[in-house]
């Protein structure tokens, strides 16, 4: 136990927040002073892709304004690896504890190990209190005592368990905060991602979708399959981030009554769902959860030019199938997408242009504000074919028709794809059957659906058993 007058630091990660914080709560009980803390941990940072930096850094540099307008000194940002920069910091103003939201990530679980141990050293101490989700990873098991593969099951088991309320928030004009005497300055953010980033903003955003009489919590379950809409809560960066807890949502939907907020915690489950899977399967990552897929013949850009100029054809959105495009121009553009076009362009890459479902989740997870190891691959999984509890691999989604169905009269192709604005309705989703062919400046499909279509069944064919 800190003594009272020794401050304690609350190492900051995915908690970008002051309300329903359990680790910050105990970080206040515990000490006379505390010492928010982020480091910048060079690993992640290299690897965090322009869509997670940009957002991460107008993040940090909300939560800095708002420490330092509850007359603290800011946020201390440190640069350098965790295990030694934590056990530096503590051993500079004498914090015996550091308390943080346990990370159940691959990296995560290995890097707090690591500082855990060299806290120890000193006799210091890592204090892990809460988590990002709504049922931590590993607290579910079968009747067998074993991990859950597929979904259904997991969810009803999520169900029957229950989620706790918000935590308590914290006051920060209440706190006496200090500061690392090494921190550097908070990087100025992109101006544009100012009113976007932080709890504020996001617990701003999330109410007012759920105080909406028309395309919030009452028509998400019919409209949140139609791109043009909009109709989603656009609520994964804040959950990425932890500007808000799934346990904030839950509640604020607990009270709603329809099918829309059962489909909306639904969504909560699934981000569970894969983190559990994850937390079991670390490995997959990179690997197939099923492991007859090792062998599964697909075509390597890297030693293939046409396979090369697919990929980049799909990543650019000029692939000629508009959907597609527009799903990925939207990404480029906005560091997000909406999530049934996500699944048909992953489907796209996978089961049309036959391209390994790595190449597709890790462009995904360049540019994605709100991606996600375990979502994101797992995700990704999913649609190959490959995860758990996954899409049978011959369903595969028809561009063509699936633009048809959920944007049938064009409106979210022709926002992100200028070129089809003055298309007619009739040829929006298949502007090579216009008079004429496509507009000038889009390009005609790089691949034929139907023949790419009977190729990846061949393919499954091989390895199906």
């Amino acid at each position: 136990m800190t003594p009272p007058d020794r401050p304690v630091i609350w190492w900051v990660r995915r908690d970008l927040r002051l309300a329903d914080n359990p680790a910050l709560g105990a970080a206040v009980s515990e000490g006379s002073h505390v010492l928010p803390l982020f480091v910048t941990d060079p690993l992640l940072r290299r690897s965090a892709g322009q869509g997670r930096s940009a957002w991460l850094t107008a993040a940090l540099a909300d939560l800095d304004r708002v420490l330092r307008e509850a007359g603290g000194p800011g946020l201390s940002v440190v640069e350098g690896g965790p295990e030694e920069v934590v056990p530096r910091v503590a051993a500079a103003v004498g914090a015996a504890t550091v308390h943080v939201s346990a990370d159940f990530g691959p990296y995560g679980r290995r890097r707090d190990a690591r500082v855990a141990e060299a806290l120890a050293l000193d006799g210091r101490e890592l204090h892990a209190t809460g988590s990002p989700y709504a049922v931590a990873p590993g607290t579910l098991l079968t009747g067998s005592g074993t991990p859950f593969s597929v979904f259904s099951p997991f969810h009803r088991a999520w169900l029957e368990r229950g989620v706790h309320g918000p935590a308590t928030a914290v006051d920060p004009a209440t706190v006496r905060w200090t500061a690392a005497p090494d921190r550097v300055a908070v990087e100025p953010p992109d101006p544009d991602l100012v009113p976007l980033a932080g709890e504020a903003a996001a617990l701003r955003s999330w109410r007012a979708w759920v105080t909406r009489s028309r395309e919030g919590p009452a028509d998400y379950k019919r409209l949140h399959d139609v791109p043009g809409a909009d109709a989603t809560a656009h609520v994964s960066v804040a959950l990425r981030w932890g500007h808000l807890h799934p346990r904030t949502v839950l509640a604020d939907l607990a009270d709603l009554d329809g099918e829309g907020p059962a489909a909306i915690a639904r969504q909560v489950a699934w981000r569970d769902f894969y983190a559990d899977v994850l937390w079991h399967r670390p490995d997959a990552t990179t690997r197939p959860v099923q492991q007859r897929f090792v062998d599964f013949r697909r075509d390597d850009p890297r030693t293939s030019e046409v396979a090369a100029a697919r990929l980049e054809a799909w990543q650019e959105g000029r692939t000629g199938y508009p959907l597609v495009d527009a799903g990925m121009r939207q990404l480029r553009a906005e560091g997000w997408m909406h999530n049934r076009v996500r699944l048909v362009t992953g489907s796209f890459l996978v089961k049309d242009l036959h391209l390994p479902w790595e190449d597709g989740a890790a462009w995904f997870m360049r540019h994605l504000r709100d991606g996600d190891a375990a979502s994101n691959q797992l995700n990704w999984q999913w649609v190959a074919g490959c995860g758990n509890d996954p899409a049978p691999f011959y369903r595969v989604f028809n561009p063509t028709l699936q633009a048809q169905k959920f944007d049938p009269d064009g409106a979210y192709v022709r926002r992100y794809v200028p070129e089809l604005a003055d298309v007619p309705d009739k040829h929006v989703h298949e502007p090579w059957l216009a008079p004429g062919g496509p507009p000038a400046g889009y390009p005609a499909p790089v691949v034929d659906h139907k023949a790419e279509r009977l190729e990846a069944l061949a393919r499954y064919a091989e390895v199906r058993g």
